[in-house]
């Protein structure tokens, strides 16, 4: 093997202090709790009267962007390393980011759109999630143990149920209660929501870079690579929503929403299932977390920065 995948394999061995993952479990229902206080059913009325668009972004976040993901790790698989490429599957699996919306109305995109896809991604995730990274890692490890790449079978397991149970807890619990809270509590939803939006943000960005932080001399030797692969493969997300979107010929406005809602992933949720020691193992997933953590990050700045170029640009439509 080459350099790159031989130094990128070695980020497996990086320790992770996994007794933060209880913190990272409520900073993860603080945020989907958020995400539920800005959901309202009005909202949906109009965008599933005409469901064209929010099908075709369903159809980009579900299906197209791990294929395309699997596509390009296997393209690649002499770089990428097997625990790179299941961080990949995984953050492919994961839902819409809450974010996404804000980036979609600071874009002028179609912003109804983009919270009942992000509400439709999460609320499905339970099932969708597990689904996702199960078919997708296990062609993964198929193709490792064909082409005698490594043993696959004798290390890398693909967790359906407890990855289910999970994604259910953490998700399905804080929406119900944010759904209940902005019924028959709409002052407090009002109040709470865009607070706990971006503290929650925040807090899990701190948390993010203090894992790195921990892992210093890791982190600056490989960020490079790490910021490639996760920059390419954030732009292959944010290009497939796009594409999508043009070749369904949808307005502007649910263009530029389903570009950023396929760009942005709910990347925290990743990582919180990587902190599971019940899913995961406590060692040998350097990689995945690396892959999945910076992604938190990257896509931030990838969003912002895309919105940022949608809004200077004038509707015509």
């Amino acid at each position: 093997m080459n350099s790159i995948y031989q130094q990128l394999a070695s980020l497996d061995d990086v320790s992770i202090n996994y007794s933060a993952g209880g913190i990272i479990n409520i900073i993860l229902a603080v945020i989907m709790y958020g995400v539920s206080l800005g959901i309202q059913p009005r909202m949906f009325r109009k965008v599933f009267a005409q469901p064209k668009s929010i099908l075709l972004g369903l159809l980009g976040q579900w299906i197209a962007l791990p294929a395309l993901t699997f596509l390009v790790i296997v393209i690649f698989n002499k770089y990428i390393p097997p625990m790179v490429a299941m961080g990949m599957i995984l953050v492919a699996s994961c839902p819409g980011g809450n974010i996404s919306n804000f980036m979609t109305s600071f874009a002028k995109g179609n912003t109804e759109l983009s919270v009942s896809m992000t509400a439709v991604s999460t609320c499905l995730a339970p099932i969708i999630t597990p689904g996702n990274y199960a078919i997708w890692g296990s062609l993964y490890k198929n193709f490792l143990c064909r082409h005698e790449i490594v043993d696959a079978n004798t290390w890398l397991t693909i967790p359906f149920w407890n990855v289910f149970e999970t994604v259910f807890i953490l998700l399905g619990i804080p929406l119900v209660l944010g759904l209940l809270t902005t019924r028959f509590l709409p002052r407090v939803a009002r109040a709470l929501s865009t607070p706990l939006r971006y503290i929650s943000i925040v807090v899990f960005i701190a948390m993010v870079l203090v894992m790195f932080m921990s892992n210093k001399e890791k982190f600056v030797e490989f960020i490079k690579y790490i910021f490639i692969i996760v920059f390419f493969h954030n732009a292959l997300a944010l290009l497939t929503g796009n594409t999508i979107a043009r070749v369904g010929r949808v307005p502007l406005r649910d263009r530029r929403a389903l570009t950023i809602e396929v760009g942005i992933q709910n990347s925290g949720l990743g990582l919180l299932l990587l902190f599971n020691p019940a899913i995961f193992p406590q060692t040998g997933i350097g990689g995945m977390l690396f892959v999945t953590a910076w992604w938190g990050v990257w896509h931030i700045v990838s969003g912002l920065t895309v919105a940022s170029i949608f809004r200077a640009k004038e509707i015509k439509e």
